[in-house]
């Protein structure tokens, strides 16, 4: 069962660092779930990613606080408007496109009411 934990915190990583650099895949969620898996597969994983440079900060500002940086409000918010301008000019039918707008919206509203 531990090398799954592993496997999840590995992919999750991954694809946390991949969000990095592309536009609607959410970094630090993906973060918090690689650090809750591999606090249950391996103490020198979940020890290097809480004490990276770049990874743990946000990683313990959530825990601490339950805090999302300024920078990544932005970011993510950004990245709503991205998706749903996507959806407009790819032409998604309207009942879809409130749906998505009412998700998004509570995203951002969830977002925007976490401490920086």
């Amino acid at each position: 069962m531990r090398w799954l934990w592993v496997l999840g915190g590995g992919l999750s990583l991954g694809v946390g660092v991949a969000g990095m650099v592309l536009p609607l895949v959410p970094t630090v969620p993906l973060l918090l779930l690689a650090a809750f898996c591999f606090a249950r597969s391996s103490e020198r994983l979940h020890a290097w990613l809480i004490g990276h440079r770049t990874f743990g900060p946000p990683i313990e500002a959530w825990k601490r606080r339950g805090a999302i940086g300024r920078r990544a409000k932005w970011l993510a918010s950004l990245s709503i408007l991205a998706a749903l301008g996507l959806s407009l000019l790819l032409g998604v039918r309207s009942e879809i496109l409130v749906v998505q707008a009412l998700a998004l919206a509570a995203v951002a509203l969830f977002i925007w009411t976490r401490p920086d």
